[in-house]
């Protein structure tokens, strides 16, 4: 597996990292067999996978534990990701924003104590909180790099000031936020931040949260607890204006014996060397082919064939409800 440098740290990961949400939260019902989840986190270290992404608030709590577990056995191997920034009521439930200091280390020992480790390799705000200081959040996972608990400081769906405000404390080592040819917004202005400063970028939902596959068209029906029932960008009339960009994909993928998926993230990691997606799966065949897109080499040509075409394809739909793009730091 090709490795990747991310921020001025240099902190290496392999070139696709590995979302581990999905299994246990936003997909519809969870897996029910935990060791099958355990054996294809294991399985993606077997295949060179080294970059592994989870949240406290995925479950709640519930990820973590998981991802700890399967990791465990290779915990030097691999680089393990993982954020704070919610509030939880006294049942585990989100309440909103939490990036106060006190909470920022309360919620940095949970993690470490269900990750079953002495450190966490890169620490995110999972979302920007408009009622802290971005440099007291910063000074604080200072604060924690200098105890030994965390190795480098993330941001995920920030926006530029505060990556600026952030990096001028403690020097940022990674921005996550969405990002493919579904979602170009950070191309605006994120990432001529990032290329700056010297900042990585992790991408996640990078496949458009299924879309980009190909395997979502109009007709499709989403499940109890599947987030994208819910996603304006989903309902079926977006669906169906936006399987042009599905069909760009496949058009692509016929000419490199590829798959609409492997050309989406090809594409991503063709933009920077700095660039390093997330993609998510619950199953080994769906993990082979997104670790097939390494391989995928698109030329120039093709990168601006694809750029041509996409220009002319209006994605129809946003990304999220209103309530949860409220909390975008913009």
């Amino acid at each position: 597996m090709e490795k990747r440098l991310l921020g001025p740290g240099s902190l290496e990961v392999s070139a696709l990292g590995f979302g581990c949400m999905g299994m246990s939260q936003s997909f519809g019902p969870n897996p029910g067999d935990r060791s099958q989840m355990i054996d294809l986190l294991r399985t993606a270290v077997e295949r060179g996978v080294t970059f592994f992404d989870t949240a406290e608030v995925y479950g709640p709590f519930l990820n973590e534990e998981l991802v700890g577990e399967a990791l465990a056995p290779v915990r030097d191997q691999v680089v393990i990701a993982t954020k704070f920034g919610f509030a939880f009521d006294a049942n585990g439930r989100q309440t909103g924003l939490s990036s106060q200091p006190d909470h920022i280390r309360h919620a940095v020992d949970g993690s470490l104590r269900r990750l079953g480790t002495g450190h966490i390799d890169l620490l995110y705000q999972h979302r920007v909180d408009p009622q802290v200081p971005i440099e007291d959040v910063a000074g604080t996972v200072k604060e924690l790099i200098a105890a030994g608990k965390v190795r480098h400081f993330g941001l995920s769906e920030a926006g530029a000031r505060t990556i600026r405000r952030a990096h001028a404390v403690q020097p940022v080592t990674a921005l996550q936020s969405e990002y493919s040819l579904f979602w170009r917004e950070p191309e605006d202005e994120i990432i001529p931040v990032l290329a700056e400063l010297r900042i990585g970028f992790v991408p996640f939902s990078p496949l458009g949260r299924g879309f980009l596959t190909g395997r979502i068209d109009q007709a499709t029906q989403f499940g109890p607890g599947d987030i994208r029932a819910n996603l304006p960008r989903f309902t079926a009339e977006a669906r169906a204006a936006n399987q042009a960009l599905v069909d760009l994909l496949a058009r692509i993928a016929d000419g490199k014996d590829a798959t609409p998926a492997q050309i989406a993230l090809a594409w991503l990691l063709a933009q920077q060397p700095w660039i390093a997606p997330i993609p998510g799966t619950r199953r080994i065949e769906r993990l082979d082919e997104n670790l097939g897109a390494v391989q995928i080499h698109l030329t120039t040509s093709d990168l601006d064939a694809i750029d041509a075409a996409a220009a002319q394809i209006r994605v129809v739909g946003d990304r999220y409800p209103e309530a949860m793009q409220q909390m975008i730091d913009r």
